[in-house]
């Protein structure tokens, strides 16, 4: 444990004229192309280690390759003789590292989070790597000693998620119909270190390769130049045969003009030659291990995405009336989070009913088969998301997907919905203030300080992520260099990805318990519960898979009173917001008596003096021509 604990120490606002609010569009039917049931066989995983690893040797550069199928399921993790056994986090700019700074890890958790980041950031239409994720999660975007200045990354944040703490993420070792179910959890979060790649068959992703070698797990603080990085190589070449389509690779999607990244080694940069073969690989280059909590020393075949085995599958009419709808299941036949009424009548005089808790994910999902992605490929596709619901105690109270959604989206849409319904609740400060970390509480302060607000975080004011994560970036307002940080941030100069501020001390504790099973240090995993701060019920945490901090989320109320949130995460950011907060207008209109904030109290209202300017937060920013079937512009306003 010591080992593991040594580092430890836009447009769209709603503040518009209102105007009439238009009545919701007809719900669409078939408007989706369900992914082919593609798998990684024995013989494709042995490929994919096979080639890794004579890269690898090529190099004279062992490692450690990881091979996961897309719902994070390890499939093999292979060690070569020689390679390093551990790696070390990249440490704080001015050397006060914590959080998860400058910590030494083991070798196969890097390999394991690279190879489940490939996996779950990719789809049919996009194919995104540890590079690509390195790319939109740091305090400039792109980072670079060029682009100080610029706006933070449009997933800032997003590597403290899927964590190993999560309730929704399902885990290694479960039995019978329950074992390959997913989304599985990733023990590090996702990776910003380049090294971890999509695989594809057909045109279909079926999982991930990520590859630890070089004993430093971090991230690429400069996108503007290029790398001649051996784990970047080394994992590329293991995606031999099951290349991701040129079309839908990272550099072919672009994000507020910015072109994003996929690789920096070409295929014809690759070194090895010869025919590469499983055979001559195990035991000659090294051997399969076992990783405590992730897989067995063997290769196993990988699940079918969308079959009920894979834990993703169709919905059933009765569990949804869209028809392209996907929901996550138990492996037999069940809904793991059916549609249900509000668990909160304790705190909420009327809670959600189940058919309000319909009427806002249905209507959210058919805002998202209206709207033109951002981040897919072919221009103008369909955006694809994931859905979630909670009341005000974080409990789930629904999840819907598209069918080719990124994975990843699932365990952030319901972090970005506990977010919202935590920060703009009545006990967000009282709950942070009993959270056993003197890092924590001392958040509660800093925010009541920077607002000049000594009852902020007390239910006055309806957060979203997008304001939330405002108060979570370095500089205020984002990307101001000469600005201090947001309260809910580390400063600069102790700030990288691995230590964002609230959110990566909110869990910690979680992931340190967890890399001591990992390496079995510690006899107890940690439990399906993010955080210390106090349970909201019994067994209930209202943060109980972390904290989120970029956009995609809104607060639901009846009237005046929080009563719920809704989170959306897989697309564009601009898209995220759009989905949730009109598709919980629109439900408004369906059913009466719900709906977004009331206008004098969202956070759009804050405005932060600076001194020498004032600097008002956003609520939502809802993107330019944002529907395929209707060139209306600015959808968000007035609503």
């Amino acid at each position: 444990m010591g080992l593991i604990l040594s580092g430890c120490g836009g447009g769209g606002s709603s503040g518009s004229t209102p105007t009439p609010t238009p009545a919701p569009a007809t719900a669409p039917t078939g408007l989706y192309a369900v992914p082919s049931a593609e798998a990684l066989s024995v013989a494709d995983v042995q490929a994919v280690i096979a080639h890794a690893a004579a890269e690898a040797s090529a190099r004279h550069l062992p490692g450690v390759i990881a091979v996961t199928d897309r719902v994070g399921n390890v499939l093999a993790v292979f060690r070569m003789t020689g390679a390093r056994a551990t790696a070390v986090t990249s440490p704080a700019p001015n050397g006060a590292n914590i959080d998860a700074q400058n910590l030494t890890i083991p070798a196969e958790a890097g390999a394991i989070a690279k190879a489940v980041t490939g996996a779950y950031l990719s789809s049919s239409g996009n194919a995104f790597s540890t590079r690509t994720a390195s790319q939109i999660v740091q305090q400039n975007f792109p980072p670079g000693s060029s682009t100080l200045g610029l706006e933070s990354g449009p997933l800032f944040g997003v590597q403290f998620s899927q964590l190993p703490c999560s309730d929704l993420a399902a885990r290694y070792g479960a039995s019978g119909s329950a074992a390959l179910i997913g989304p599985k959890r990733s023990p590090l979060g996702l990776s910003a270190d380049p090294g971890g790649f999509p695989l594809y068959k057909n045109g279909v992703v079926v999982g991930g390769i990520g590859v630890m070698a070089d004993g430093a797990y971090g991230f690429d603080a400069n996108s503007i130049d290029i790398d001649n990085d051996p784990e970047e190589a080394i994992a590329l070449a293991g995606t031999l045969g099951f290349e991701a389509p040129e079309s839908v690779r990272a550099d072919h999607v672009y994000v507020d003009g910015t072109q994003l990244r996929y690789t920096d080694i070409a295929y014809t940069g690759l070194i090895a030659t010869g025919a590469a073969s499983y055979a001559t690989t195990d035991p000659a280059l090294g051997s399969l291990v076992a990783v405590r909590g992730y897989a067995a020393a063997v290769i196993i075949v990988g699940t079918a995405y969308g079959s009920e085995a894979s834990g993703v599958r169709a919905a059933t009419t009765s569990e949804f009336s869209n028809r392209d709808a996907f929901v996550l299941t138990d492996g037999a036949g069940s809904d793991r989070f059916p549609i249900r009424a509000g668990t909160d009548a304790g705190d909420v005089a009327t809670p959600l009913t189940a058919t309000e808790t319909r009427a806002i994910l249905e209507e959210a999902f058919t805002v998202m088969s209206r709207a033109r992605a951002q981040i897919r490929q072919p221009l103008d596709s369909r955006a694809q998301v994931t859905i979630s619901l909670v009341d005000t105690r974080g409990a789930v109270l629904g999840i819907v997907r598209s069918p080719d959604a990124p994975l990843f989206g699932t365990d952030v849409s319901l972090q970005k919905a506990r977010t919202a319904a935590f920060m703009s609740g009545k006990n967000a400060a009282q709950q942070l203030l009993a959270d056993p970390s003197s890092d924590v509480q001392h958040f509660v302060a800093a925010t009541r300080t920077f607002l000049k607000g000594p009852n902020a975080l007390t239910g006055a004011t309806a957060f979203t992520d997008r304001a939330g994560g405002l108060l979570s970036r370095p500089h205020f307002p984002d990307g101001e260099v000469a600005r201090p940080n947001g309260p809910l941030s580390r400063p600069i100069a102790q700030f990288n990805p691995l230590s964002t501020g609230l959110q990566s001390a909110l869990v910690l504790t979680n992931l340190a318990q967890h890399l001591g099973f990992v390496t079995g240090a510690s006899v107890s995993d940690t439990p399906q519960r993010c955080t210390f701060i106090p349970d909201a019920s019994a067994g209930q945490n209202r943060l109980q898979n972390g904290l989120q901090i970029f956009p995609g989320s809104v607060p639901i109320y009846r009237g005046t009173t929080l009563v719920g949130a809704v989170g959306v995460s897989g697309d564009g950011i601009d898209q995220d917001d759009m989905i949730g907060f009109l598709g919980l207008a629109y439900a408004g209109t369906r059913v009466g008596g719900i709906g977004n904030a009331p206008l004098a109290i969202r956070a759009d209202n804050v405005v932060v003096d600076l001194g020498d300017a004032q600097v008002r937060l956003r609520y939502v920013n809802c993107p330019f021509a944002p529907f395929l079937d209707t060139s209306t512009q600015n959808v968000c306003t007035g609503l």
